[in-house]
């Protein structure tokens, strides 16, 4: 195969294409793709099988914003009752430390915000290429067998819907997705809320910092409702267009 065919078949599939609204798609599919979103947070078969999604978005928000503020990102443990660990090097307190363990539970509330907006605007596909890139390093930092299947699983997933999938499907998965994650993280801050575990995200950044926990997690939920209501706007935008 011709070496140039090829990388132009890579940059053809990084390029955004067409909004949801001016695609060959219904205002049905576009229902469709939210209401599934919604039913693997509601239904609890589907939200045990699948919110190991929202906690793999959860460590790798620590992981990206402990690189953003030049630590290491050393490792990556997901366990079977779908919690998990990101592992990060650098110094044990500090600004940079406090956003790290911070950057948690915002985590798949922004960009499940993010990939809504992505997904309806035709920028689906360029979203797609860097998750695949984010999801390749995060399988080289796998620290168990189950990490590395669940890793490797989502990363087989969403390579081949990258590749292969069309403009229109790509978008509807991101806005399903997108939705997953926005009332994943609910839940998940819900269930920290009536934790009293000292190694909880809230409870570490209340002894690295002169604030309690609770001021910690009002910051959680205003980041979520903020990422909610620009979420439910542009859905109905969308919706009504």
């Amino acid at each position: 195969m011709d070496p140039a065919s090829v990388w132009e078949d890579v940059l053809s599939r990084l390029r955004p294409g067409p909004a949801l609204g001016e695609a060959a798609t219904t205002d049905l599919w576009v229902g469709a793709a939210l209401a599934a979103g919604v039913a693997v947070v509601l239904v609890p078969v589907l939200w045990r099988l699948l919110r190991v999604v929202v906690t793999v978005v959860h460590e790798l928000g620590h992981a990206v914003v402990g690189m953003a503020v030049g630590r290491s990102f050393t490792g990556l443990v997901l366990r079977a009752d779908m919690s998990g660990h990101a592992v990060t090097v650098g110094r044990s307190r500090g600004p940079g430390r406090v956003v790290t363990t911070w950057a948690g539970y915002p985590a798949p509330a922004i960009v499940g915000a993010g990939l809504v907006h992505a997904g309806s605007h035709g920028w689906a596909a360029p979203v797609l290429a860097a998750l695949v890139v984010l999801l390749a390093v995060a399988l080289v930092r796998s620290r168990s067998l189950f990490t590395a299947v669940i890793v490797l699983a989502t990363f087989a997933g969403t390579g081949w819907l990258w590749w292969a999938g069309g403009e229109a499907a790509q978008g509807l998965v991101l806005v399903s997705l997108g939705v997953v994650l926005l009332l994943g993280a609910w839940r998940h801050l819900g269930a920290v809320m009536g934790a009293r575990e000292r190694g909880s995200d809230p409870a570490v950044l209340a002894q690295l910092t002169p604030l309690p926990a609770g001021v910690w997690t009002t910051t959680f939920a205003l980041v979520l409702g903020a990422a909610s209501w620009l979420t439910a706007r542009h859905l109905w935008e969308l919706l009504v267009h």
